[in-house]
């Protein structure tokens, strides 16, 4: 008898069979229970997970003579029928060899046949995706409203590929790649049916080689076989997969931490001259540091690891590395596999993702521009003193009070220190003497432009004045209140923004300004007192005003007038109400 594939000989009969699938099977079993089958089915996954295998399982399951039932009886002769392939009623249609319009015409035309033997006439279209556009166009009407007879499973390895319009007519079921545990054990039921022995690492091997491809672990299996004979050995299976055994991986890691280019390299060579294939290389070391920042961040999940046993030797080799070389040499393997998709150089590139790894230390861990280019160390003082402030100015904040950040920044030098908790002086001489020439045509126009002026602004001397507000102006001054004193004082010092401030005023309005700072608590402090001194002034003058007192009273309008503008109008309202002596206000 001719010799036949372990994936023909051992391809699933039941769905208790299948490996895997759970959410597949159950879903199918349970319709074919309680007799809920559709017309028409999508199975869809990557290679070798059993979407064929269930279609025809699926189609036994319907028409087999004691059922429907959750599973085919397979003694019957429309389950030996359609098992063998020769029942009629069962067809199998691969579209990737039949993907015209006259291939499924005929389909079409043959559809409304009843079954002869069978229950249901059951289609199972392979590749479906490979369908041209027509075919597809011909399918539509068909599989939209087929006889009550038939059953359409169409299944396909790149679903995305489908029309919307055949998707949305059938049950789609999403095949997912199969666990090591489940390769695994199916390969053991393989060689004990077929007895021949076999080490578990072999198994292992020949797992993590076929990615959760059922039929790909087969295939290598049966491959394994017909090389060793009457038992597997992991370097057998090494050697027909193309992968690297745990030893060669244990002594690549050992040359990374003692910082020796030329055991690498010589490793690596050693690998390549044997026949490995560079791309895989680099998918399993990703894989296997993968492994190694496993058993250094969580290593009661050993189940999860790949390629590694997990045993004492790798659990020490872990606790040499620092996780964060372990994330940067995945993250080198990685950008170098993409690099070398797009390549003929590709050990060129691997040599030189290992040289990286090993002077990872070497290279200081800089920070970095957002195009990969290495700040300078005037950037990097300038950083490491910015972080001094902004930790000073937290202090300052959880505190309340400005003198906190001396305490918490004492091991800094002196000068930083002094001036992140220094408080800023009120020029209230400057802002006197703004209010007493004070116009409103001088405010009105600054506020006109302020919006205007900080989109020309660069964006962090924006970002400083965002919460800042011109509260009153002259016909040479105005004032500018900050809502929070840090702002008003590393405003009042940033050279580079007042420069800048000032350049953009003139631009907008046609006018220089000076700008005086204020702090909203020093300005309100210092309008509180100019509007009392005024009103006292005023109770004593004369009913006849002369020009002197007009031009003040204007301004005591325009001023008291700003305080309405910027005063919480609760408050307000609650004044004009109560009195002023009756209410106090409390800001939370």
């Amino acid at each position: 008898m001719v010799y036949q594939a372990f994936y023909r000989v051992y391809r699933p009969q039941s769905f208790a069979e299948m490996s895997g699938q759970q959410h597949v099977k159950q879903t199918l079993q349970n319709a074919l229970l309680h007799n809920k089958t559709t017309h028409a089915y999508l199975f869809s996954g990557p290679r070798g997970t059993g979407k064929t295998s269930a279609a025809k399982i699926f189609a036994k399951a319907l028409n087999c003579e004691k059922g429907p039932s959750e599973e085919p009886c397979n003694e019957c002769p429309t389950c030996i029928g359609i098992t063998d392939g020769s029942d009629t009623d069962v067809i199998e249609f691969d579209a990737a060899s039949n993907s015209r319009v006259e291939e499924m015409r005929d389909i079409i035309e043959k559809v409304r046949f009843a079954p002869s033997n069978a229950r249901f006439k059951v289609y199972i279209i392979d590749e479906v995706h490979m369908l041209s556009n027509s075919a597809f166009n011909a399918l539509l009407k068909t599989l939209e409203e087929p006889p009550s007879h038939v059953v359409f499973i169409l299944a396909t390895t790149e679903p995305h590929k489908l029309p919307l319009t055949i998707i949305s007519r059938c049950q789609r079921f999403d095949f997912k790649p199969l666990t090591p545990t489940d390769l695994i054990d199916r390969m053991k039921t393989v060689l004990a049916d077929a007895k021949i022995e076999s080490d578990e690492g072999a198994l292992k091997v020949i797992a993590q080689a076929a990615s959760g491809g059922m039929r790909d672990a087969l295939s290598m299996l049966d491959q394994v076989v017909s090389f060793s004979g009457d038992a597997l050995t992991v370097k057998e299976a090494l050697l027909v997969t193309g992968s690297i055994g745990e030893d060669i991986f244990y002594q690549l890691a050992e040359a990374l931490l003692h910082k020796d280019a030329g055991a690498a390299l010589t490793l690596l060579d050693q690998l390549i001259a044997e026949g490995k294939d560079v791309s895989r290389l680099a998918e399993d070391l990703i894989t296997f540091f993968r492994d190694l920042l496993l058993l250094r961040t969580a290593p009661n999940l050993k189940s999860l690891l790949e390629l590694v046993s997990g045993d004492q030797r790798f659990e020490e080799l872990a606790s040499r590395f620092d996780p964060d070389d372990l994330y940067s040499f995945i993250d080198i393997l990685a950008k170098t596999q993409q690099e070398m998709r797009f390549s003929n150089h590709a050990k060129v590139y691997i040599e030189s993702a290992l040289l990286k790894m090993i002077h990872l230390e070497a290279m200081p861990k800089q920070v970095q521009s957002e195009n990969g280019a290495e700040a300078s160390p005037a950037l990097l003082e300038k950083i490491t003193e910015l972080e001094r402030i902004v930790n000073g100015l937290q202090q300052q904040i959880k505190a309340g009070t400005t003198g906190s950040a001396d305490a918490q920044t004492s091991g800094q030098p002196r000068r930083s220190a002094s001036k992140t908790s220094q408080t800023f002086k009120v020029p209230s001489g400057k802002i006197n003497e703004v209010l007493k020439s004070a116009t409103k045509l001088d405010i009105q126009t600054i506020r006109e432009n302020w919006a205007g002026m900080m989109q020309t602004l660069q964006k962090s001397h924006a970002a400083l004045l965002e919460e800042a507000e011109p509260v009153a102006a002259s016909t040479e001054s105005f004032v500018l209140k900050f809502k929070y004193e840090i702002h008003c004082l590393m405003a009042s010092e940033n050279s580079s923004l007042r420069l800048g401030l000032a350049e953009a005023l003139t631009a907008q309005t046609g006018k220089s300004y000076e700008v005086i700072y204020v702090p909203e608590e020093g300005w309100l402090k210092v309008r509180g007192e100019f509007i009392r001194n005024h009103d006292l002034g005023k109770q004593n003058a004369s009913t006849e005003l002369t020009e002197e007192e007009k031009a003040t009273e204007e301004i005591m309008d325009f001023v008291k007038e700003a305080e309405l503008e910027t005063a919480d109008p609760l408050v307000v309202e609650a004044e004009k109400i109560f009195g002023k002596d009756f209410i106090e206000v409390h800001d939370d």
